[in-house]
């Protein structure tokens, strides 16, 4: 090594949060911690607790939440990227970081479906995937992580494709049925050589939503068996109640609800799988960009609705939106613990809202103030410019 270079520091990064007014732990069965301080040490979560109990000496960045909500960073279970942060849908760009404004800081890819000339033969679609998910593990649009390359099943795929997926780092199927494979017979054969070699599969639910794609109905779900029900409440258009209800009754998988959805059908999702203690199953997304276009506060917006119509504790709703999602999609974030990926969200009641505290907001139907965002124990933005204003915002006491 020259004697010129500069030497490496191998000093841990020390992230300290202090005087947290309510800890949202994403942890369904334990939504409220009784803790004030989060310890995070190069980018992950060291220790949650009393600050008297903790070691916080020797922070790079102390951030003090002044009396605000940590929840962990909000997860987008269905999203369709394309390249970098730009969508053909819409022709926006800046979506993602748009969405790291509504407390998102993960997306989940359910295929990069509206990319031009998308390539339908099975040598190009797995280029595809395989360069999706390269560009956007190195490229995070302004600090949100994104698990991209899901490529579409067609005909002809058979197991070596997806063993090959699976060593190129794909880990997620985009959504079966948005391409040539239509029946069930087939989905389930490809959605298990997928699970073989550990790639997530998600499923169409509902009428057809771009050229090309097809009503997928209850029969075929079933048949097909993919880990993820995705947009049980259609994306855009439902299934018949008694359809829904026979999916939250009849299959086991993940219940995905979505903002680019119907709305009542997602309640009615909801309402079925707490009557059959299933909330755990429950997650969300907003199957955006669409033809709706990209909603920034999307999953906010569906916490307050789920909270407030759905009648669920807000605490919960916010579970479905981390800590559920991350458990169905095997992410090591959405749970603030000890162990897990330090990205979270800083809230507090909007201003002029009229609920008493946080959670009593959500539960009323408004939406969160976004005071900070940290992505992997590092601040992405402090106030968002894109919900209503925090009554409160935590302040950076050290850095």
């Amino acid at each position: 090594m020259s004697l010129d270079a500069p030497a490496k520091s191998s000093a841990p990064n020390k992230l300290v949060i202090r005087n947290i007014g309510l800890l949202l732990s994403g942890d369904l069965d334990h939504p409220i911690l009784d803790a004030d301080t989060v310890v995070a040490i190069d980018g992950v979560i060291h220790a949650v607790g009393k600050e008297k109990d903790i070691d916080t000496t020797g922070a790079n960045t102390t951030i003090d939440a002044k009396g605000t909500a940590l929840a962990p960073g909000l997860i987008d279970s269905h999203v369709h990227p394309v390249c970098g942060d730009w969508t053909p849908r819409q022709n926006q760009l800046g979506w993602i970081d748009s969405c790291l404004h509504g407390g998102v800081t993960t997306m989940v890819s359910a295929g990069e479906v509206h990319t031009p000339g998308r390539p339908k033969d099975i040598v190009g679609l797995k280029a595809m995937a395989i360069f999706a998910q390269r560009a956007f593990h190195a490229f995070r649009p302004g600090g949100v992580k994104v698990y991209a390359g899901a490529p579409v099943l067609e005909q002809g795929m058979v197991e070596d494709d997806f063993k090959e997926l699976a060593a190129a780092g794909v880990k997620f199927l985009g959504e079966v049925g948005l391409g040539s494979v239509k029946d069930g017979v087939t989905g389930r054969r490809m959605v298990a050589w997928a699970r073989k070699y550990g790639i997530q599969s998600t499923i169409h639910t509902g009428g057809p939503s771009i050229p090309g794609s097809s009503l997928i109905d209850k029969d075929m779900v079933l048949e097909t068996d993919a880990d993820v029900i995705g947009h049980v409440n259609g994306g855009h258009t439902a299934l018949p109640d008694d359809q829904i209800v026979a999916l939250c009754e009849r299959s086991p998988r993940a219940l995905e609800i979505v903002h680019n959805g119907n709305e009542r059908a997602g309640l009615l999702a909801l309402r079925t799988a707490k009557e059959l203690k299933q909330l755990h199953r429950v997650i969300l997304g907003t199957d955006s960009p669409a033809g709706s276009g990209v909603q920034p506060l999307g999953i906010l917006r569906m916490i307050s609705m789920l909270s407030s119509l759905g009648e669920i504790p807000a605490e919960l709703a916010i579970c479905l939106a981390t800590g559920n999602t991350a458990k169905m999609r095997s992410l090591n974030c959405g749970l603030i613990a000890a162990g897990r990926e330090a990205s979270f969200v800083f809230l507090d009641t909007a201003q002029q809202s009229a609920g008493k505290n946080l959670l009593d907001s959500i539960q009323k139907g408004d939406l969160a103030g976004v005071g900070m965002v940290v992505t992997d124990g590092a601040i992405s933005i402090q106030r968002s410019r894109n919900t209503p204003p925090a009554t409160r915002v935590p302040e950076v006491v050290r850095a």
